[in-house]
């Protein structure tokens, strides 16, 4: 994952460049401000940092947000000042009132603004509370403006290449533990290696990951002029992330399955010995397969799926009509009906 965290990390240095770009620009700006809004300058920074988000579609919700959680707060303390002075109650009303108003439906981000508003209304407006809303929501709504131009215009991120390295990461991952499955069923029971059987979590987290991420680049897309100059099927990530949660759902049961053969005594199932080696050859195989997607060399994936298909078939064919041990399920079946599911899974994948 060395790639991703370089990623993440340069990624975070552009976001913090262009935060600075921003909030300096805003505040260059904010003096130029008619009437009373020039003398909260302060503010329009703030706005710059609240609209500023890893992709330009998320800095124009979240700036609108903001705004209209800033309105609403505006208008709510202006209500309150209407009819009472700054007091212990008054403040407590105003929270809760905003905290309310927060939970209503499309509100997002700004729904932590309302109250925030609402309260420095209250309390720094003082007696002149409307220049104080004016200029605050001006200056606010400048911030959000830069911040958005910025963003949309300094080297809009795409997060193309996070998405694409986690789908490869996982690929591996996937391809190591059948590859480590297959390396337990040949050693002598139980085997030395053990780590592949603590890694179902691992996995799962994983691809929960990969989502994530697949996720950000599609909405990095989302309003960004980049889109066009930097071309990619996103649709056919989701496929391939779909493939892959398949995949990963049934490597878990393999893994699950030959843990507990190994070392849980209690269960009623088995792997008889002379299943282990083709058993292993399949698993090996397969893992192989999921590896060779990282190469992009369709003519070697095909190969790969060709062998991997013929592993499970002659593991198949060894394990068929053999009589089960007394009292005792083969386990065998159930290892190879996942892996005729990986294969299916990946044979139609994108």
């Amino acid at each position: 994952m060395s790639g991703l965290s370089a990623a993440f990390a340069a990624q975070r240095l552009q976001l913090a460049a262009k935060a600075a770009v921003a909030a300096g620009l805003a505040f260059a700006i904010a003096p130029l401000m008619p009437g009373a809004a020039a003398n909260y300058p302060y503010y329009a920074p703030l706005g710059a940092l609240v609209a500023m988000y890893h992709n330009v579609a998320g800095s124009v919700r979240q700036g609108l947000q903001a705004l209209a959680g800033l309105a609403m707060g505006i208008g709510l303390a202006f209500v309150l000042v209407t009819v009472t002075d700054p007091s212990p109650f008054a403040v407590a009303l105003i929270m809760g009132i905003g905290v309310l108003l927060g939970g209503l439906p499309g509100i997002g981000s700004g729904s932590d603004w309302i109250p925030t508003a609402a309260l420095l209304v209250l309390l720094v407006g003082g007696s002149n509370p409307d220049d104080f809303s004016f200029g605050y929501l001006l200056q606010m709504g400048v911030g959000v403006a830069v911040g958005i131009g910025v963003n949309l215009l300094i080297f809009p991120p795409l997060h193309f290449n996070a998405a694409a390295a986690s789908l490869d990461d996982l690929r591996l991952a996937l391809g190591r533990q059948l590859t480590d499955m297959g390396i337990a069923l040949r050693e002598d029971w139980p085997p030395k290696h053990e780590e592949w059987s603590r890694r179902s979590d691992e996995l799962a987290e994983a691809a929960r990951s990969v989502r994530h991420l697949v996720k950000e680049a599609d909405a990095s897309r989302r309003a960004n002029p980049r889109r066009k100059l930097h071309p990619r099927d996103v649709d056919l990530d989701y496929r391939n992330l779909r493939e892959l949660e398949r995949v990963t759902f049934h490597i878990q049961d393999i893994t699950d399955v030959l843990s507990d053969v190994i070392w849980d005594s209690d269960v009623p199932y088995t792997v008889p010995l002379e299943d282990n080696a083709p058993l292993s050859d399949a698993l090996t195989a397969t893992g192989d397969l999921l590896r060779s997607f990282s190469e992009g060399d369709p003519a070697e994936q095909d190969e790969h799926l060709k062998a991997a298909k013929a592993a499970v078939e002659a593991c198949m064919a060894a394990t068929a009509g053999r009589q089960p041990e007394h009292g005792m399920v083969p386990a065998s079946e159930s290892v190879l009906l996942s892996l005729h599911r990986i294969l299916r899974a990946v044979g139609t994948g994108g």
